[in-house]
């Protein structure tokens, strides 16, 4: 090549020269022309900045994956995940994999994480490659590789984006010494001699670098028996699995967490193990923060990014905070719900909101219609970033637990951490309904979340809402059978409102009510008998003998005594309540019904069966008037009336209803419901009566199965209920799990249920 130099005077030598055989002296003035040697073109090679990773685990078919999208001309594939899943060790795998088996094959390694890294990456690419021209001042160098990597002449190539995180980067770039910079994306050739491979965060950026959402590659959580796998080539020989199985649990999956668990443990060993690290990530969120913050750096990341999870993920929360603050708020509010099924209208107030609006006027509708729109903007956001999934029908989402943790510990660096907890129990006490049958729906869609709000420590400001919200969500778990988590929420609703507001306080009442009738349900007869009393007390004084609350109190205590066997003392007080509760509400109101069914347990109990039954007929037809055949009240109506037959010797309608209650129970509560499981008791029971022994016994193997996972559900109340009551509470197996009690008043019956006790 002949360059044109600059102006130049030059003296040659010692300014001597010869010309026609004379000697003269002095300069010469001219242009210089400098002539350079053609550099001459390597051979293909790598850039890859990364060895390979001798502690690499296959991750499934992912590899196979991109090796078959890369074998098609013009090829562009994505790796899209959260930080810390393994996408850059996936690439620096295959690039090495590639760069092996394909000698003839250039492969180029792009550090896309900002602008700066990008054009220095394509720089390492024109001197690789030896471009002519890229040396001038004025080059322009992506353009340079551009032309080069789109000359098929120059044979084929593989190029990874590491890190593409930010769209302005490949978009709308921004240089002070290049203002018109046209942006990177265009200097990505669609040639068909080369591929290209981009590992990011960004689903909405990966489609737009590769074109087709086909082109995409999720990359999740390893798999489990891939997790062991990592860590034990981390730590070398596990000796107890099952520990190492839950650390990786705990961890998500997450290779990077992970990776930093275990090399926290080389740290310390011998005075830290797998089973001392999980120990001390169960203790507390604190705890389990301060663990992930460990960085003790790795080779194969790319030197400016941290190698903590936690610290890595905040990076892009501080990113969405800047670019859409609400979308940063709205992730803050998720990570104080449960992890997974998060219903969409509980986070959109504008969707619950909605059919109020209708009333206001069009300027309100439009307002809530602006408001859906930025709540649909916010969540694809965080959808792009991987942050939070949603289900199949876009209804409910889902985030990590580790993701959940890292937004907390952000948000405490800011000190926002209490404004988030305040809003998820405002939004859940405003969206949880009673524990009321008709409201078990909606409950069912939130009780996890408000089991979570139950470690929740509440300021001065929130914990009359708190409150509330636990007082509810005990009175659903008490609905559910799950007698243990009711009596957590409602004790601490309790305590709380009684400091808040007063012991006479009708929320405090209120609480100590439903706690009394969990007691009752676990048999604990004596503990609901004394705050049913005192409660009546001040239900008497406040509002009089024939308000509703009264009659409701003097209801539940009645029951108590019917459950304790106190039959004259529990007639006593049901006669008078049926009789002013049909005056206050009417005969087929549902306390009056409830009243009545009570009575007529009583008249069972005692052996007064026609009483009972004519009761009993009364209060069941009048519920499938009012609540249909399904209802739960129905069922124990239906239920009670099955007992009265059985007691009377008439078996095969007894056995007609028990059927019918079993089967309405257990598509209404699930097959491990304590009214499932009584009425599985009382269908044994007509069974063994009718002499059909294996029938019988068939249905107690499947009490006893189900008894054993059916941790949490005191079910002796339930099941006390049974024939004989005396003879049934001597036949508890277990009493932390009395799910496998059965009571049978016949000696058959009991020769049968014995069998169980071996």
């Amino acid at each position: 090549m002949t360059q044109a130099g600059p102006h130049v005077e030059q003296r040659f030598g010692s300014a001597e020269a010869f010309q026609g055989g004379f000697l003269f002296q002095g300069y010469v003035s001219g242009p210089l022309h400098i002539h350079q040697r053609p550099e001459t073109p390597p051979a293909p090679f790598a850039t890859i900045p990364f060895s390979p990773d001798p502690d690499f685990v296959s991750r499934g078919d992912i590899l196979d994956r991109m090796d078959k999208r890369c074998s098609e001309p013009a090829a562009r594939v994505a790796l899209v995940g959260l930080s810390g899943v393994g996408k850059s060790q996936l690439a620096i795998e295959y690039a090495h994999r590639i760069a092996t088996g394909q000698p003839d094959r250039w492969v180029f390694w792009v550090r896309a994480g900002t602008q700066a890294r990008v054009e220095e990456s394509f720089r390492t690419i024109a001197n690789a490659v030896k471009l002519p021209g890229r040396n001038q001042p004025k080059a322009d160098i992506p353009q340079l590789v551009y032309g080069w990597l789109s000359n098929e002449r120059n044979g084929r190539w593989m190029m990874i984006l590491d890190s593409a995180d930010d769209l302005d980067v490949f978009y709308n770039p921004t240089s002070d010494e290049a203002p018109n910079r046209r942006p990177f994306a265009i200097y990505l050739p669609q040639s068909r001699n080369g591929s290209i491979i981009i590992t990011t965060q960004r689903k909405d950026l990966a489609f737009r670098l590769t074109g087709r959402y086909q082109n995409i590659i999720e990359v999740g959580p390893m798999p489990q028996t891939d997790a062991l796998m990592l860590l034990e080539k981390k730590l070398g020989s596990l000796p107890d699995t099952d520990v190492a199985a839950d650390l990786v649990e705990a961890l998500d999956f997450f290779p990077l967490a992970i990776n930093q668990a275990a090399a926290y443990i080389q740290a310390r060993a011998p005075r830290s193990s797998p089973e001392k690290y999980l120990a001390e990530f169960r203790k507390s969120e604190r705890k389990r923060s301060r663990l992930l913050q460990y960085d003790a750096g790795d080779l194969r990341r790319d030197g400016g990014a941290p190698n903590a999870i936690l610290k890595t993920w905040q990076i892009s929360f501080d990113h969405i905070r800047s670019k859409r603050p609400s979308a940063a708020d709205l992730l803050a509010l998720m990570s104080f719900f449960d992890r997974q099924c998060i219903p969409g209208w509980v986070l959109n107030p504008s969707g619950i909101a909605k059919d109020a609006v209708q009333a206001r006027g069009d300027s309100a509708i439009d307002d809530a219609d602006d408001a859906d729109g930025e709540f649909e903007d916010d969540i694809t956001m965080l959808r792009n970033y991987c942050l939070i999934a949603t289900d199949e029908a876009g209804k409910q989402f889902e985030m990590h637990g580790l993701v959940q943790l890292a937004t907390k510990t952000w948000l405490e660096t800011y000190g926002q951490q209490e404004t988030f907890e305040q809003q998820c129990v405002e939004r859940l006490a405003d969206s949880f309904p009673t524990g009321e049958y008709e409201d078990w729906a909606k409950c069912r869609s939130l009780f996890a979340h408000v089991q979570v709000a139950l470690r929740y420590r509440p300021s001065e400001n929130t914990a009359e809402t708190w409150a509330k919200l636990l007082h509810n969500g005990g009175w659903y778990a008490w609905s559910q059978g799950r007698y243990d988590i009711a009596e957590q929420m409602l004790g601490k609703a309790e305590k709380t409102c009684e400091k808040m507001l007063g012991k006479e306080n009708f929320a405090t009442l209120s609480c100590m009510l439903m706690f009394a009738i969990v007691l009752t349900a676990q048999g604990r007869w004596e503990e609901a008998e004394k705050r049913f009393a005192q409660a009546m007390d001040t239900f008497e004084t406040k509002f009089g003998v024939s308000h509703p609350y009264t009659l409701g109190i003097i209801g539940n205590l009645a029951s108590t005594f019917l459950d304790q066997g106190r039959l004259e003392e529990a007639e006593k007080l049901l006669v008078q309540l049926v009789e002013a509760s049909q005056i206050k509400h009417g005969v087929d109101h549902r306390d009056t019904l409830k009243s009545m069914a009570n009575l007529a347990s009583t008249y069972s109990d005692q052996g007064r069966w026609e009483e009972a039954e004519k009761l009993e007929v009364q209060v069941l037809e009048a519920n499938k008037i009012k609540f249909g055949v399904d209802h739960p009240d129905t069922l124990r109506s239906m239920s009670n009336l099955a007992s009265t037959y059985l007691k009377q010797g008439r078996l095969d309608e007894a056995e007609e209803l028990f059927v019918l209650v079993m089967e309405g129970f257990e598509a209404e509560f699930g097959v491990d419901h304590p009214f499932t499981l009584l009425s599985m008791c009382n269908l044994a029971s007509a069974y063994l009566r009718q002499g059909r022994q294996e029938e019988a016994q068939k249905l107690i193997i499947q009490i006893r199965e189900r008894g054993k996972t059916n941790q949490g559900r005191h079910t002796d109340a339930l099941l006390y209920h049974l024939e004989d009551c005396a003879e049934a509470r001597e036949r508890i197996l277990d009493a932390k799990h009395p799910v496998t009690l059965l009571s049978f008043a016949t000696t058959a019956d009991a020769q049968l249920a014995s069998a169980l006790i071996d």
